[in-house]
């Protein structure tokens, strides 16, 4: 009923008399116009599931299957479901298992943010060590040797940012951690209910990424949603789905996730997307973006 009833709440925002009084932000444009299948894009094929992807091995014991790739064609009319990026080179899901540790590896013309989800374990670079655990995120950046290790019995998983390592960007020599538990809560109210805490953002960060601008878990409270909104061309923003079922708001459509699907916004500028709650207990995402001022 709950679920329902913010569903409605969320319909009658795009017709409710009067909705549209008041001038929107630039970047938050709806297409005020009825959905055509002719005109309108085609959001499933900007919607994936790692369980879809065929399963390789990577670093010598990751188990890999790719959730995003990127596209060759139109950004708007993706050739395969979830061959949808234009900057970012892939998102994938991988895993460790028990008690096992990848070969030694230098990443060459690629760099890569991982986000820990499940499992425990240590990860080395350099002269660097730090434990892994769900809610850890690491940028590792390009020519730097680095080791996972599983130091339990369940499998380690990850989610996988990939980004091309651009022309002229020197690599940092030296990873980023961030534990979500030690970041305070930035805010509680971006897009009217995002609660996030800053990952990988700002000055610092840009030093040592040449395309992904940031990347931060949110939350969102029960029977909350985030305000549509959508972006252009020169955008790639992307949200995958680490805990709970959210349903989500994309172009004038709604789709539920569940853990492991990811979603990218339709960068035409007229695609608003949102992520809802409709059930009684917290949910988390994790969002990055490419972003293009």
């Amino acid at each position: 009923m709950k679920a329902a009833l913010v569903i409605l709440g969320l319909l009658a925002f795009f017709v409710a008399p009067g909705a549209q009084a008041a001038d929107p932000p630039p970047y938050s444009q709806l297409d005020v116009r009825p959905f055509d299948p002719d005109i309108d894009p085609d959001i499933d094929m900007f919607i994936s599931d790692y369980r879809e992807g065929v399963p390789y091995q990577e670093f010598g014991g990751l188990i890999v299957r790719d959730i995003f790739t990127k596209g060759t064609g139109d950004p708007m009319k993706p050739e395969k479901r979830g061959a949808c990026l234009t900057f970012v080179d892939r998102l994938s899901f991988a895993k460790l298992q028990g008690h096992q540790t990848t070969t030694p590896s230098k990443l060459d013309k690629t760099q890569i943010i991982f986000y820990f989800s499940a499992g425990e374990g240590i990860i080395e670079a350099g002269d660097q060590r730090a434990e892994i655990r769900s809610g850890v995120g690491v940028f590792m950046p390009a020519n730097l040797e680095f080791v996972i290790a599983n130091t339990g019995n369940d499998p380690i998983e990850m989610y996988m940012i990939v980004e091309p390592l651009p022309a002229g960007l020197v690599p940092v020599p030296e990873m980023l951690v961030r534990d979500e538990r030690t970041i305070p809560i930035g805010t509680t109210k971006s897009h009217w209910s995002h609660i996030l805490r800053v990952f990988f953002y700002g000055e610092d960060f840009s030093k040592r990424s040449g395309v992904v601008t940031g990347m931060c878990p949110v939350w969102f409270d029960p029977l909350t949603m985030g305000q549509p909104h959508s972006h252009g061309l020169g955008d790639e923003e992307v949200w995958f789905v680490v805990e709970g079922e959210p349903v989500v708001l994309l172009g004038k459509e709604l789709r539920r996730l569940k853990p492991g699907m990811a979603y990218k916004i339709p960068p035409n500028g007229t695609t608003p997307h949102s992520n809802i709650n409709t059930t009684d207990e917290m949910i988390k995402l994790v969002w990055f973006m490419k972003y293009t001022p």
